[in-house]
């Protein structure tokens, strides 16, 4: 029986598999744009729970919009599946990069955590936590920058989620089944930053028991990390949250701060250009190559109650029992059949990126469909399927309720009459989307704290320019971050107000564009009128 698939599509090849299904390659017939869509394995579609969570996955990222998330076009339901449709990122998973050259060097590092951490803000800010950032889930692109994929175990602020997470990247307060935070993000991008500077992962316990005591427990190997960048490690590692950057914005601050004072303000480009060479490294595993689809490997997932300190064994021991109990229990669901199959076609929209896939009727998706309590293969359905080295402990069923804004998508048993349009919003770039140059047309001083900066971007198609400005005591010295912002590269020309609240006297803006400006980033200093004596 010939599988089930999204209407409006042309599949092309299959980019990954796994136990909650399969990723593909395929083109969205009315407008040629190709596109990765991710489908909800049949076993899980039977049991309400998983399709649920799929359908939550959804809702969360439709309200996501940042270039550092891969980009999310349309969630389809019908009584023969349900798919979530996304952008395709013609990109290679981190972790086969580590696995590959080992480690990436301090700048590269740098620039992989700041694009997650930036991707990260975007959940953070609208009150989600991921809970599951690993380098399985950051996507890096052939020019060196990256995205964020995989919110299948992402749970609101607040919430009392359980024990879930991949064990490695486990913040300690994960491991105790505390309420989920931010800063349980910014320690698991930390603890990624590490594997990319050193090669292996700050932990490396032997089982659960073991990995769950040195997260808790075990000092901060901050010594094997270059000296300059220890003091980010430090801060994301550290045991308890409060000692951590509140959320992934605030670590964003630090990590400008010490990269340009360790490394110069150039530091940026460098990294993303040696991301950009270790990636052409394996040019086979990049969805646009047409290789030979990746397999993923994924293993049940269970909750756990957090015991004691001296209970840790115990708890390990049973950690293990319930993954081998959830595996039985999902043979026995998969023989039994499950829920009965859905009655009607539904599908909601979230305006798609223009240029993207004509809505036909879609709210987003995601990139992995994780659905708490569910097997994880960590395809990222935006690029290439990466296999999840990690276990991953899941404990939520429902997965993240929708926040304000989000699509709804269509309730099963109730016809929508048909697809729907949306109006286009700005999009994220689409693959084809080139940059030429973007350049400081105009930067002044017009005020004592408050200065006016103005920018020209040459495009093939809509992109968007990152604005960042600092000041400094010196002429080329180390800058201090007085803020950021991101907007459509078709405004860059709007002048723009910056507020600068530091002392020094020089006072710099950097333009960077996604994708990345042939001609670079653009940089231009001055020196303030309230320190030029004359």
């Amino acid at each position: 029986m010939k599988a089930w698939v999204v209407p409006g599509y042309t599949e092309t090849r299959e980019l990954g598999a796994g136990a909650s299904g399969r990723v593909v390659l395929a083109v969205h017939d009315a407008t040629g744009t190709p596109v990765a869509v991710k489908y909800l394995s049949d076993r899980l579609r039977r049991d309400p729970a998983f399709v649920q969570g799929f359908r939550a996955e959804a809702r969360l990222l439709g309200g996501l919009h940042s270039p550092y998330v891969v980009g999310l076009y349309e969630y389809v339901e019908a009584p023969a599946g349900a798919a979530i449709v996304m952008e395709l990122v013609d990109g290679i998973a981190l972790r086969e990069l580590l696995r590959e050259s080992g480690q990436t060097g301090p700048e590269a590092a740098l620039v992989v955590l700041k694009g997650s951490l930036l991707g990260l803000a975007a959940a953070h800010r609208a009150g989600v936590v991921h809970r599951d950032y690993k380098p399985e889930n950051v996507l890096v692109a052939a020019d060196g920058s990256s995205k964020l994929v995989d919110f299948g175990i992402a749970a609101d602020r607040g919430t009392e989620a359980g024990v879930a997470g991949t064990p490695a990247y486990m913040a300690p307060e994960q491991w105790q089944g505390r309420p989920a935070s931010p800063a349980a993000d910014v320690y698991a991008a930390t603890a990624t930053f590490f594997e990319c500077l050193t090669g292996r992962k700050p932990f490396a316990g032997e089982n659960f028991a073991e990995l769950a005591l040195q997260h808790i427990e075990a000092p901060v190997p901050e010594s094997e990390a270059p000296e300059p960048v220890r003091p980010l490690i430090r801060r994301g590692l550290a045991k308890r949250p409060e000692e951590r950057p509140e959320d992934a914005e605030a670590f964003v601050a630090e990590l400008e701060d010490v990269a340009c004072g360790a490394y110069g303000p150039d530091w940026e480009e460098r990294g993303q250009r040696k991301l950009a060479a270790l990636a052409a490294l394996l040019p086979l595993l990049f969805p646009s190559a047409g290789g030979t689809a990746a397999s993923t490997t994924a293993t049940a997932s269970t909750s756990l109650w957090a015991p004691g300190r001296r209970g840790w064994l115990g708890a390990g021991a049973a950690l293990v029992l319930g993954l081998l109990l959830a595996v039985q229990q999902a043979a026995a669901t998969d023989n039994t059949g499950g829920a009965a199959a859905l009655s009607s076609f539904a599908t909601t929209s979230a305006a798609p990126p223009t240029g993207g896939p004509a809505p036909s009727g879609s709210a987003s998706g995601s990139p992995s469909a994780s659905p708490s309590g569910s097997a994880s293969p960590s395809a990222s359905a935006s690029a290439s399927a990466s296999p999840s080295a990690s276990p991953s402990a899941s404990a939520s069923a429902s997965g993240p309720a929708p926040g304000p804004g989000s699509p709804t998508p269509g309730t099963p048993g109730t016809p929508t009459g048909g697809p729907t349009t949306a109006p286009p919003t700005t999009p994220p770039p689409s693959p084809a989307v080139k940059v030429r140059s973007v350049s400081v047309t105009s930067f002044g001083q017009t005020g004592f704290t408050t200065g006016q900066v103005a920018l020209a971007v040459s495009a093939t198609g809509p992109a968007t320019v990152r604005l960042e400005w600092f000041s400094s005591d010196g002429r080329g010295t180390a800058a201090v971050s007085e803020g950021s912002m991101t907007f459509p590269a078709s405004t860059a020309g709007t002048p723009r107000t910056l507020s600068f609240k530091g002392t020094g006297c020089y006072w710099s803006v950097r333009a960077t564009t996604t994708p990345a400006a042939a001609s670079g980033a653009a940089v231009q200093q001055i020196l303030t009128r309230r320190c030029d004596i004359r």
